[in-house]
């Protein structure tokens, strides 16, 4: 590929600038198609610290995770949510969260996270672990024998549904299962679109999309919400808050339900995926993490088996040392999101080293942090999956060392600093719940044997999907 460097009318301090030879789209091509590898060749040339021109943005990236510190901790000038809110806003057809037109909106939806922590958390967890049972009892009833299906519509239907159910409650209707799998069909092809409508595209060009996501909001409008049976406290909260806000329409108040919606299951259902296929794919895992949970159930009284119902405390989820490290594996694998931050001013960030970059107003800083957890030296053998990397003398490991030194940040999956997904506690329970019901009531394997990768085509928004779809057979353990 022909490029050339624009290293003229660079102020003293500001790192290199890699511009492509497209007008407007600089590296946004080549970055698009496979961001892991482009990064890496541009810190072999250009060291740690380089700017690249990537569709009309000037984006810094800082490749080395000992600075990561110095991005996290400048969050005042280094600002993140005025650049999600735009993004939310023009993805999932809401007003822009202005303080003039919605005073402290955005501060008070914040505050509402504190129904995914401490005691709420355990609440919400209850709720979605009897979920589960249900919807797998329901599976259980029509599986007399071996039943095979493909293994990403299987955690797409349980998770999709089990989320819907916890969060905004059950349909009353007779048919509840088939409104909700409706609005999870709808819900997939909206999917399908974010990372264009991310990239900014205009929802235009998407063929169906505007159509579908039409559709989808019209769900969440009020006098179909009201029916709704047993919903949560954190989804009570933010309609009890929109109310408050005159300005906004019934549609716009919808349109935050369905963003919801999406923030709470459009990263977990791919990562339910990795984790279930890694474990599959590799038996001395599965049986680890099986002996665990059978261990655990043994110890507490419980019996298997979809008759019975399992309860689960926070620290007995917690104590799931193999269950947890199989988890942060696959995590480790299959997670691509890009931290970003936008400069509120001209300034000088300053780094470890004594090394600084001079930073203009409105420029991007981002950290990729796929690439720390492909860092051989981080990681051996990175590549390959490792069940029990997250374990060490029969406990949790949370020491990884760079160059001889320890890593203050090691595993990502969430993002970091004020950008760090504030439902990341309800989605590890909710993985790992899925498992902990899966293997307890059934025995499980892949039926057919290919090889399954990472479809890149969402490197930088979350957790990446597979390219294919798997079988897979289950039966009730006997």
């Amino acid at each position: 590929v022909y490029f050339f460097f624009l290293v003229f009318n660079r102020k003293t301090g500001e790192p290199p600038l890699i511009n492509g030879w497209i007008p407007y789209l600089g590296k946004a091509l080549i970055f698009r198609k496979d961001a892991y590898k482009f990064l890496l060749d541009q810190q072999k040339k250009f060291g740690d610290i380089f700017t690249v021109h990537i569709a009309g943005r000037y984006i810094t990236f800082i490749m080395d995770p000992f600075q990561y510190v110095y991005v996290i901790r400048n969050s005042k000038q280094l600002e993140f949510h005025e650049f999600a809110n735009k993004m939310a806003s023009k993805t999932f057809d809401y007003p822009a969260l202005s303080r003039g037109k919605f005073p402290e909106l955005k501060e008070n939806l914040h505050r509402i996270y504190q129904y995914l922590q401490g005691k709420p958390l355990d609440i919400i967890s209850d709720h979605m672990m009897k979920n589960l049972q249900d919807i797998f009892e329901w599976k259980c009833s029509q599986a007399t024998d071996w039943e095979t299906e493909k293994m990403y519509k299987f955690c797409c239907s349980v998770m999709f549904e089990a989320s819907f159910v916890t969060l905004y409650g059950r349909v009353p209707a007779a048919d509840g299962h088939k409104v909700i799998s409706e609005i999870r069909d709808k819900f997939i092809k909206f999917d399908a679109s974010f990372p264009y409508l991310a990239a900014n595209i205009p929802i235009e060009l998407l063929g169906a999309t505007k159509k579908v996501r039409k559709e989808l909001i019209h769900h969440f409008l009020l006098q179909n919400m009201t029916k709704w049976l047993g919903g949560s406290k954190v989804v009570q909260a933010r309609q009890d808050i929109f109310e408050k806000y005159e300005l906004l329409g019934d549609y716009d108040k919808a349109a935050h339900h369905f963003a919801f919606l999406w923030a709470s299951v459009g990263n977990t259902i791919p990562a339910t995926f990795w984790a279930m296929y890694y474990l599959l794919r590799h038996p001395e895992a599965l049986a680890a993490v099986r002996d665990e949970i059978d261990h655990l159930l043994q110890s507490t009284g419980q019996k298997r088996g979809p008759t019975y119902n399992i309860h689960l405390t926070r620290e007995q989820l917690d104590n799931l040392v193999y269950l947890e490290s199989a988890l942060n594996e696959s995590l480790r694998m299959c997670s691509s999101s890009m931290n970003i931050r936008i400069s509120q001013e001209d300034f000088v960030l300053k780094l470890e080293g004594n090394q600084e970059v001079v930073l203009r107003k409105g420029d991007w800083i981002a950290l990729y942090p796929q690439i720390l957890h492909m860092d051989p030296e981080v990681y051996e053998d990175p590549k390959e999956y490792k069940f029990d990397r997250y374990i060490e003398n029969g406990k949790k490991k949370t020491t990884f060392y760079k160059a001889g030194r320890k890593l203050k940040y090691f595993l990502m999956p969430f993002g970091s600093g004020i950008s760090m997904c504030p439902g990341r506690f309800l989605a590890m329970n909710e993985m790992k719940m899925f498992l902990f019901i899966l293997l307890s009531h059934f025995d499980v394997e892949l039926a057919e044997n290919k090889s399954v990768r990472l479809d890149n085509s969402r490197m930088g928004l979350g957790i990446l999907l597979p390219d294919v779809d798997i079988a897979f057979r289950y039966k009730l353990r006997s």
